[in-house]
């Protein structure tokens, strides 16, 4: 899962969203040193990751990639999951989307004094540009992963995966269905995090 499912599946509070935002952007970070309720979201986005790509629908959507670009397909699962979150988010949640979208922006600027200047710029650009919004198109999705396959710092072909994305549209859409409600579950049975009290 990218970003946008990762702050989903975080509690309401500001330290939950930035802690399961984090997992990507933990280069240089010492976590020992974060906030308790960071590095509760911190484990979050992690066994979110590991129930993604552990699980056998994912292992073998891999393999509809192209030999030449199947070292790129977790990223860009990654990212086409998003987008079907988008896609599906009134058959799997109440709250309106552009509700959610809003108000995760607000925690992560609430949250900037928690990450490290990397984390802080990319959600900065996040909320700037309300890439969420744009994630139920696929020719949005298709541009991001070619901005991810130019900061590659080896020689690759990943540019243009998307016309491999829309090739398996239909079965990596299965894909996700099957997938998201089992990560809601693991997030649920795991209970990783302090669930806020409602008031």
């Amino acid at each position: 899962m990218n970003y946008f499912a990762h702050l989903v599946l975080a509690q309401p509070t500001v330290a939950s969203k930035v802690g399961n935002l984090m997992g990507d952007f933990m280069r240089g970070v010492r976590e020992e040193q974060l906030p308790p309720a960071v590095r509760q979201g911190l484990l979050n986005h992690r066994l979110v990751d590991r129930v993604t790509d552990e699980h056998p629908l994912v292992i073998e959507s891999r393999r509809l990639f192209s030999p030449e670009r199947r070292r790129f397909a977790g990223v860009a699962l990654d990212v086409v999951f998003d987008h079907f979150l988008v896609r599906h988010w009134d058959r799997i949640y109440a709250t309106p989307l552009s509700a959610e979208i809003h108000r995760d922006y607000r925690w992560l600027r609430e949250g900037a004094i928690l990450m490290p200047a990397p984390m802080r710029l990319i959600t900065r650009r996040m909320a700037q540009h309300d890439w969420f919004s744009q994630y139920g198109d696929l020719g949005n999705i298709g541009l991001a992963l070619d901005r991810i396959a130019a900061r590659i710092r080896f020689a690759n072909r990943f540019t243009g995966i998307i016309e491999e994305v829309d090739q398996h549209y239909a079965e990596l859409e299965e894909v996700f269905l099957t997938l998201y409600p089992v990560l809601q579950q693991a997030v649920a049975e795991h209970a990783l995090e302090i669930i806020p009290s409602a008031e």
